[in-house]
C-alpha cells in the first residue's frame, strides 16, 4: 500500500523474489558549499514530503466514513494480489526467456562446433587431395623421367646403329671404289696394250682393208655389167616381139577391169543381201530369217520353211462378235495374199494385254505372211537417223516373196499430232517419211498398227487406216475360257507329265476355274496368264510341290488385289489430268476415257459408229472447198447423237481449221531423197481452189 503514502509513485515496483534496490541517493543542496559543513551527515526526513501522509490520513478518515470501506479494502487487496500475480508471471516469462536464451546459447555452440567440425572435414580432405596430387605429380614425374630415359637409350641404340650402318656404306664404298681403280687400270693396261699392237701392225692392217675394198669394188662391177646386159638383151628381145607386147598390155587391161569390177560387185552384194536377209535396226522380232540364223539353228528353219498355215484364233481367246470380225478379217488377208492383192492396214486399239500383238502373229502365220514387230518408242531416241531407218524398213519389207505384216506396236509414242503435239523435228521428219511410204496400198506389205490411245494420232493416220478393232477387256465367258486354258498350260499338263516336280491335290477343277473367273473381273488376258505362271511358281516353292486349293485362292487374291491398286493409280492420274486441264463437256466425260475410246460397258457403241460421223463429214468435203470453221459448226449442228460423235466433230472442226492455215501458208518437207513433199506426202501439190488433199 505505498501508493497510499506516495511512496515511489510513478516508478515501477520489482518483481516478488528479486532484491529490493537501494533509493538513489537525494541530489546534495543548490546551495551547499564545499566548507566546513560539508563533512556533517545530512538529516533522513529533510527531503520528506508530508502531503502524502496528509493524503493518506484524509483517505483513511474518508474510508472509515464510507460505507464502502470493508469492499474497497477487499478490492485494494485483490488488486494487490493481481498485483503480485502479474509480478510472477513476469518473473516466470523472465526466467523462460532466460532459459530461451540458454538454449540459444547451446545451439549456437553447437552450430559453431559443426561448422568447425565441417571446416575441419574440409581440411583434411583437401589435405588429401592435395596429397594425392602431388603423388600423381609425382608418379607422372617418374613416368616421364622413364620415358626420358627411354628415349634416349633408344636414340642412342639409333645412333649406334647409323653408325654401324655408316661404317658398313664406308667399307662396301672403299671396296668398290678400290674395285673400279683395279678396274680402270686393267683397262687402260689392256688398251695401252692393243694399241700398241695396232701401232705396230698397222701397215699389215691397211694392206687388208685396200684389199678386200677392192674385190668387193671388182664383185659390184661385174654384177652390175651382167644385170644390164641381161635386162637389156631381155628387152630388146619384148620389143622386137610385138606379140607378147600385145599380150602384156592386154593383161594389165583385164587385171585393172578385174579389180574394180571385184570391189563393186562386192558392194552390190552387200547392199542386196543386207536389203533381203539382213534385219533393219528399227525391227525387234521378225519371222523372216537370215543367213546366220539359219546356220545357227538350222532345226528351227527347217520347221519354219515347213510349217503350214495355222488358225488365226488358235490359242487366241476372244468375244463372239470380235472373233467373227477378226476371222473375216484373216480370211480376207489369206485371199489378198493369194490372189496378189492389195492389203488393208488396221488399227487395233484397247486396253494392255487383250491380245492385240498376239492375234497380229496369228493373222500372218494364217495368212502365210511373214511379220516385223517394231515398237514406236525407238524411233525417236535415232533423232536424224530415224528417216533413214524408217525407208530402210519399207525397203525391206518389199523385198518379201511371201508378202511382210508389219505391226508396230505402241504407234502412238511417234504417229502423234503434227498441229498441237510438241515434237522435235526430227521425229517429224520421221513421221512425214512413214507417211510418204504409206500413201498408198501395197501388194507387198501390210501395216497393222496398236495403241492405246488412238485419240493422239495424226489425221494423216488415220486416213490410212482401212479398218478399225476394238479388243476389249474379256468378259465373264472369256474369262472362264482364259483361266481353264491357262490352267492347263501352267497347271494340268506340267502335273501329269511326269517330268517336273508339280503335283495337283484333288479337287473340282472346272468349279474352281468358274470361280476364278468371277473374282477376276476387270482383268485383262496378259494378268490372267500371269495367275496361271504365279499358280506353277506357287507349287514349285512349296516343300512338297503339291498345288493345293488355298494356294491358289491366295494367289488369286493377290492378284485381284494388284488389280484394284493399279486402277486406283490410273483413275488417281486421270483425276489429276482433269484438275490441270479445261473441263470437259458432258459427253466428253461420258464417252472419253484414258484408255482410247474406253466406255461404260452398258452403252459401249461399236467401232463404226465411233468413227461413222468423222469419215461422213471427211467424204462431204472431199471436192469442195473447206468452209470456215463458223460454217462447219452450223453444218455440223444435228449430227451427232451421242456425246462420242460430238467429241468426233469436234476433233474434226480443229482439224478444219488447221488445213486452212496449213492451205494459206503451205510448209513443204524435205525427205532422203531430197525431194519436196507436203504434209499429205501424196507427192502432189495442194489445189489452189481450196479442195482438201
Amino acid at each position: 500500500m505505498s501508493w497510499l503514502f506516495g511512496l515511489n509513485k510513478g516508478q515501477p515496483e520489482a518483481p516478488p523474489g528479486l532484491p529490493v534496490q537501494p533509493p538513489p541517493p537525494p541530489p546534495p543542496p543548490a546551495g551547499g558549499s564545499s566548507g566546513g559543513g560539508g563533512d556533517k551527515p545530512k538529516d533522513k526526513w529533510s527531503n520528506f514530503d508530508p502531503t502524502g501522509l496528509e493524503r493518506a490520513a484524509q483517505a483513511a478518515k474518508e474510508l472509515d466514513k464510507s460505507r464502502h470501506a470493508k469492499e474497497a479494502l477487499d478490492l485494494a487487496r485483490m488488486q494487490e494480489q493481481t498485483t503480485q500475480m502479474e509480478h510472477q508471471s513476469k518473473m516466470k516469462e523472465y526466467e523462460a526467456a532466460v532459459e530461451q536464451l540458454k538454449g540459444d546459447q547451446i545451439r549456437i555452440q553447437g552450430e559453431e562446433r559443426r561448422k568447425t567440425v565441417n571446416e575441419e572435414t574440409k581440411q583434411h580432405q583437401a589435405r588429401a587431395q592435395y596429397q594425392d596430387k602431388l603423388a600423381r605429380q609425382r608418379y607422372e614425374d617418374q613416368l616421364r623421367q622413364q620415358q626420358a630415359l627411354n628415349e634416349e637409350n633408344l636414340r642412342k641404340q639409333e645412333e649406334s646403329v647409323q653408325k654401324q650402318e655408316a661404317m658398313r656404306k664406308a667399307t662396301i664404298e672403299h671396296e668398290m671404289e678400290l674395285r673400279h681403280k683395279n678396274e680402270l687400270l686393267r683397262i687402260e693396261a689392256e688398251t695401252k696394250a692393243r694399241a700398241r699392237v695396232e701401232r705396230e701392225n698397222a701397215d699389215i692392217i691397211r694392206e687388208q682393208i685396200r684389199l678386200k675394198a677392192a674385190e668387193h669394188r671388182q664383185t659390184v662391177l661385174e654384177s652390175i655389167k651382167t644385170a644390164g646386159a641381161v635386162f637389156g638383151e631381155g628387152f630388146r628381145a619384148f620389143v622386137s616381139d610385138w606379140d607378147k607386147v600385145t599380150a602384156t598390155v592386154a593383161g594389165l587391161t583385164l587385171l585393172a577391169v578385174g579389180v574394180y569390177s571385184a570391189r563393186n560387185a562386192t558392194a552390190v552384194a552387200g547392199r542386196y543381201i543386207e536389203a533381203r536377209l539382213g534385219k533393219p535396226s528399227l525391227v525387234r522380232e521378225t519371222s523372216r530369217f537370215t543367213v546366220a540364223e539359219a546356220i545357227k539353228h538350222p532345226v528351227k528353219t527347217t520347221k519354219r520353211l515347213r510349217s503350214k498355215p495355222q488358225d488365226a484364233l488358235e490359242g487366241v481367246v476372244l468375244s463372239p462378235s470380235l472373233e467373227e470380225r477378226v476371222r473375216d478379217i484373216a480370211i480376207a488377208t489369206r485371199n489378198t495374199r493369194q490372189n496378189n492383192g492389195l492389203y488393208r492396214n488396221i488399227l487395233m486399239y484397247g486396253p494392255p494385254g487383250t491380245g492385240k500383238t498376239l492375234f497380229a502373229k496369228k493373222l500372218a502365220m494364217h495368212s502365210g505372211m511373214d511379220y516385223a514387230i517394231m515398237t514406236g518408242g525407238d524411233v525417236a531416241p535415232m533423232g536424224r537417223d530415224g528417216v533413214t531407218a524408217m525407208h530402210k524398213v519399207f525397203d525391206w519389207a518389199g523385198t518379201s516373196r511371201r508378202g511382210l505384216l508389219l505391226f508396230v506396236d505402241e504407234a502412238d509414242a511417234f504417229l502423234r499430232k503434227r498441229a498441237t503435239e510438241k515434237i522435235s523435228e526430227d521425229l517429224r521428219a520421221t513421221l512425214n517419211a512413214f507417211l510418204y511410204r504409206t500413201g498408198e496400198q501395197s501388194n507387198k506389205f501390210m501395216l497393222v498398227l496398236a495403241s492405246n490411245q488412238p485419240e493422239q494420232f495424226d489425221w494423216a493416220i488415220n486416213d490410212r487406216i482401212d479398218e478399225i478393232v476394238n479388243f476389249a477387256l474379256p468378259g465373264p465367258e472369256e474369262r472362264e475360257r482364259l483361266v481353264r486354258l491357262y490352267f492347263d498350260k501352267y497347271v494340268l499338263e506340267p502335273a501329269t507329265g511326269g517330268r517336273q516336280r508339280m503335283k495337283l491335290a484333288q479337287f473340282d477343277y472346272g468349279k474352281k476355274c468358274s470361280e476364278i473367273a468371277k473374282r477376276t473381273e476387270g482383268m485383262s488376258g496378259r494378268e490372267i496368264s500371269k495367275l496361271g505362271v504365279a499358280w506353277q511358281a506357287a507349287a514349285y516353292s512349296s516343300e512338297d510341290g503339291v498345288l493345293t486349293e488355298a494356294m491358289i485362292d491366295a494367289r488369286v487374291d493377290d492378284a485381284v488385289r494388284q488389280h484394284l491398286q493399279k486402277m486406283d493409280w490410273l483413275h488417281g492420274d486421270e483425276e489429276s489430268q482433269a484438275k490441270t486441264l479445261t473441263p470437259p463437256t458432258a459427253g466428253a466425260i461420258a464417252s472419253g476415257g484414258k484408255m482410247g475410246f474406253t466406255l461404260p460397258h452398258s452403252e459401249a457403241p461399236e467401232a463404226q459408229e465411233v468413227i461413222a460421223p468423222v469419215l461422213e463429214m471427211n467424204t462431204k468435203q472431199e471436192g469442195e472447198s473447206i468452209p470456215p470453221p463458223s460454217d462447219i459448226d452450223q453444218s455440223a449442228e444435228g449430227k451427232s447423237a451421242t456425246p462420242a460423235a460430238q467429241d468426233c466433230e469436234d476433233a474434226v472442226k480443229a482439224e478444219a481449221a488447221t488445213t486452212v492455215e496449213s492451205l494459206d501458208q503451205p510448209a513443204a518437207s524435205t525427205d532422203g531423197e531430197g525431194k519436196t513433199e507436203k504434209e499429205d506426202k501424196t507427192g502432189s501439190s495442194p489445189p489452189k481452189d481450196g479442195t482438201p488433199v
